[in-house]
Protein backbone atom coordinates (compact mmCIF):
# COMPACT_ATOMS: atom_id res chain seq x y z
CA UNK A 1 0.00 0.00 0.00
CA UNK A 2 1.48 3.32 -0.77
CA UNK A 3 2.35 5.97 1.86
CA UNK A 4 0.88 9.38 1.60
CA UNK A 5 2.82 12.33 3.02
CA UNK A 6 0.07 14.82 2.02
CA UNK A 7 -3.81 15.54 0.92
CA UNK A 8 -3.28 16.61 -2.22
CA UNK A 9 -0.86 13.58 -3.07
CA UNK A 10 -3.67 11.39 -2.03
CA UNK A 11 -6.70 12.96 -3.71
CA UNK A 12 -4.60 12.73 -7.11
CA UNK A 13 -3.62 9.05 -6.73
CA UNK A 14 -7.85 8.38 -7.18
CA UNK A 15 -9.93 8.60 -10.39
CA UNK A 16 -11.26 11.82 -10.95
CA UNK A 17 -14.91 11.51 -10.10
CA UNK A 18 -13.58 10.18 -6.30
CA UNK A 19 -11.00 13.48 -6.60
CA UNK A 20 -13.94 15.84 -7.24
CA UNK A 21 -16.16 14.78 -4.09
CA UNK A 22 -12.85 14.77 -2.32
CA UNK A 23 -11.74 18.12 -3.60
CA UNK A 24 -15.41 19.06 -2.89
CA UNK A 25 -15.16 17.75 0.85
CA UNK A 26 -11.87 19.09 1.58
CA UNK A 27 -13.30 22.64 0.66
CA UNK A 28 -16.05 22.14 3.36
CA UNK A 29 -14.15 21.04 5.71
CA UNK A 30 -11.44 24.05 5.15
CA UNK A 31 -14.20 26.90 5.07
CA UNK A 32 -15.43 25.64 8.59
CA UNK A 33 -12.40 24.98 10.37
CA UNK A 34 -9.69 27.40 8.43
CA UNK A 35 -6.93 26.24 11.71
CA UNK A 36 -7.38 22.92 11.33
CA UNK A 37 -3.93 21.52 10.42
CA UNK A 38 -4.42 19.32 7.28
CA UNK A 39 -2.36 15.90 7.60
CA UNK A 40 -2.31 12.45 6.63
CA UNK A 41 -3.22 10.28 9.80
CA UNK A 42 -4.28 6.31 9.28
CA UNK A 43 -2.60 6.93 5.42
CA UNK A 44 -5.78 9.32 4.93
CA UNK A 45 -6.70 13.03 5.16
CA UNK A 46 -7.13 14.57 8.11
CA UNK A 47 -8.18 17.80 10.33
CA UNK A 48 -6.20 18.30 13.64
CA UNK A 49 -7.18 21.12 15.71
CA UNK A 50 -6.76 20.09 19.51
CA UNK A 51 -7.16 16.69 18.04
CA UNK A 52 -8.72 15.09 15.23
CA UNK A 53 -11.70 16.49 14.22
CA UNK A 54 -12.61 14.30 11.17
CA UNK A 55 -11.15 11.98 8.37
CA UNK A 56 -12.11 10.89 5.04
CA UNK A 57 -11.00 8.54 2.42
CA UNK A 58 -11.85 7.17 -1.21
CA UNK A 59 -12.61 3.65 -2.21
CA UNK A 60 -14.27 2.30 -4.82
CA UNK A 61 -17.91 3.44 -4.95
CA UNK A 62 -17.71 6.02 -2.43
CA UNK A 63 -16.52 8.33 -0.18
CA UNK A 64 -15.84 7.24 3.70
CA UNK A 65 -16.28 10.07 6.20
CA UNK A 66 -15.17 9.73 10.19
CA UNK A 67 -16.69 12.40 11.79
CA UNK A 68 -15.70 9.38 14.95
CA UNK A 69 -18.52 7.99 16.92
CA UNK A 70 -19.86 11.01 18.49
CA UNK A 71 -20.44 12.50 15.10
CA UNK A 72 -22.45 9.41 14.17
CA UNK A 73 -24.66 9.16 16.83
CA UNK A 74 -25.39 13.18 17.27
CA UNK A 75 -26.81 12.69 13.25
CA UNK A 76 -27.87 9.49 13.33
CA UNK A 77 -31.37 10.56 12.52
CA UNK A 78 -30.20 12.40 9.41
CA UNK A 79 -28.58 9.18 8.11
CA UNK A 80 -31.16 7.42 6.82
CA UNK A 81 -29.98 7.88 3.44
CA UNK A 82 -26.52 6.22 3.67
CA UNK A 83 -24.45 3.15 4.57
CA UNK A 84 -22.71 4.08 8.25
CA UNK A 85 -21.48 2.49 10.73
CA UNK A 86 -20.04 3.52 14.65
CA UNK A 87 -17.23 5.74 13.27
CA UNK A 88 -17.74 6.00 9.18
CA UNK A 89 -20.62 7.23 6.91
CA UNK A 90 -20.59 6.14 2.84
CA UNK A 91 -21.07 8.65 0.49
CA UNK A 92 -21.69 7.36 -2.80
CA UNK A 93 -19.00 8.38 -5.61
CA UNK A 94 -22.21 8.72 -7.87
CA UNK A 95 -24.34 11.14 -5.64
CA UNK A 96 -24.15 14.63 -4.73
CA UNK A 97 -21.89 15.04 -1.17
CA UNK A 98 -24.20 16.13 0.98
CA UNK A 99 -23.13 19.79 2.01
CA UNK A 100 -25.40 21.00 4.32
CA UNK A 101 -25.21 17.31 6.63
CA UNK A 102 -21.33 17.63 6.48
CA UNK A 103 -21.09 21.44 7.31
CA UNK A 104 -23.53 20.37 10.17
CA UNK A 105 -21.61 17.39 11.03
CA UNK A 106 -17.91 19.11 10.77
CA UNK A 107 -19.09 22.64 13.28
CA UNK A 108 -20.06 19.86 15.96
CA UNK A 109 -17.21 17.91 15.58
CA UNK A 110 -14.90 21.60 16.20
CA UNK A 111 -17.78 22.18 18.99
CA UNK A 112 -15.98 19.02 20.27
CA UNK A 113 -12.69 19.75 19.67
CA UNK A 114 -13.26 23.00 21.40
CA UNK A 115 -14.67 21.57 24.59
CA UNK A 116 -11.58 18.82 24.78
CA UNK A 117 -9.35 21.82 24.80
CA UNK A 118 -10.89 23.38 27.61
CA UNK A 119 -11.18 20.10 29.51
Amino acid sequence: MKKYTNVEEYILDFPEDAQIKMQGLREIIKSLAPNCKEIISYNMPAYRQNGIVVYFAANKNHIGFYPTPNGILAFESELSDYKYSKGAIQFPIDRPIPKALIQKIVQFRLEEDFLKKKN
